[in-house]
């Protein structure tokens, strides 16, 4: 399995300049295999914004930062039809813009309108982007990663669950530990000892792409047992009538998870055993990435809100109820 050594090696280097956030690194290599777009959520400093520019660093890949604000506009986003003059002929042209990248940095997304958010809509959902009428591609290999910070509310705009549906995982990004703290500062002490003229770490020749083609079509073979096809489901169903299971469960759902979760749930859950060497998706699989994927799914009731109930808590309620057939 070339293609594994290759992505595993990937993990390996982002992970050297990404200390402590493991979990983060993992998901954001799901997301690539999985051909997905993730939405990040975290505080500030935690890493978020270098992690894509670390995939990028090492990926042979073009990667296009989008900061979102207030005043930011979707042609700002998809590109537009600018008017050249040249030899007394005058005639519009497509202009791109950084959405024709392969990886895009979506930074603090709730930031910015409906209207600038709805414009990564056509491009996350069809891989292309419509202006004046036409239709063009965006590239094979192309992932949106999105931000957003989960405490600073005033002057955002919440994302609309028709937006936050077309996110294959909702990853949440926490604290790194003590040891990992320590090294961050070494990290960043030696980073900053090279920009000031210090010895140079030789960087190694980035990852052909094709390994991540490769390694799609590798997932695509993995095999996925009836019974554990059933446990997909009936997590999806747990969600949707959680009074079959329990009752004090359902007091805290209001909308359950859309058909696109199972899809999710499918692709990750085949991903994820692939990148751990195996041919075939086990029940702890789907547990291993049940909530990333489910998180940003799930509309919870009133109660769950005035009680702290958070979606995890919801999830892991779940998981807890539902038996494998």
């Amino acid at each position: 399995m070339a293609a594994r050594d290759d992505i595993l090696d990937l993990g390996k280097r982002i992970g050297q300049s990404i200390i402590g956030q493991e979990a983060m690194v993992e998901r954001l290599l799901l997301g690539l295999l999985a051909n997905g777009h993730l939405l990040v959520e975290g505080l500030p400093g935690l890493a978020k914004t270098r992690a894509i520019k670390s995939l990028a660093k090492n990926l042979d890949s073009q990667l296009s930062r989008v900061q979102f604000t207030p005043d930011l506009l979707p042609a700002d986003i998809t590109g537009s039809e600018i008017y050249f003059s040249e030899g007394g002929k005058g005639e519009f042209k497509f202009q791109q813009g950084p959405i024709f990248a392969n990886l895009i940095l979506a930074d603090e997304i709730n930031r910015a309108p409906a209207k600038v958010q709805s414009a990564l809509l056509e491009a996350m959902e069809e891989r292309q982007v419509t202006v004046g009428g036409k239709s063009y591609p965006l590239p094979p290999l192309f992932m949106v990663m999105a931000t957003q910070n989960p405490i600073e509310q005033e002057g955002t705009y919440p994302l609309p669950e028709a937006q936050l549906d077309r996110f294959l995982m909702h990853v949440e990004v926490g604290y790194p530990d003590e040891a990992s703290e320590a090294s961050i500062m070494r990290l960043n002490r030696n980073e900053e000892n090279e920009t000031h003229g210090g010895a140079k770490t030789e960087q190694p020749l980035k990852m052909n792409p094709q390994a991540v083609f490769d390694a799609r079509k590798e997932i695509g073979a993995v095999a996925v047992s009836d019974p554990v096809e059933k446990y997909m489901v009936a997590l999806v169903f747990a969600t949707r009538y959680p009074d079959r299971y329990d009752k004090d469960l359902a007091k805290l759902l209001q909308v359950g998870v859309s058909p696109r979760g199972v899809i999710g749930l499918d692709k990750v859950s085949r991903a994820y055993a692939w990148l751990k060497g195996r041919d075939y998706v086990t029940p702890d699989d789907v547990k291993a990435i049940v909530n990333d994927v489910f998180r940003h799914r799930l509309i919870l009731s009133y109660e769950a809100h005035a009680s702290n109930a958070s979606a995890d808590h919801v999830i892991d309620r779940i998981t807890e109820l539902v038996a494998v057939s």
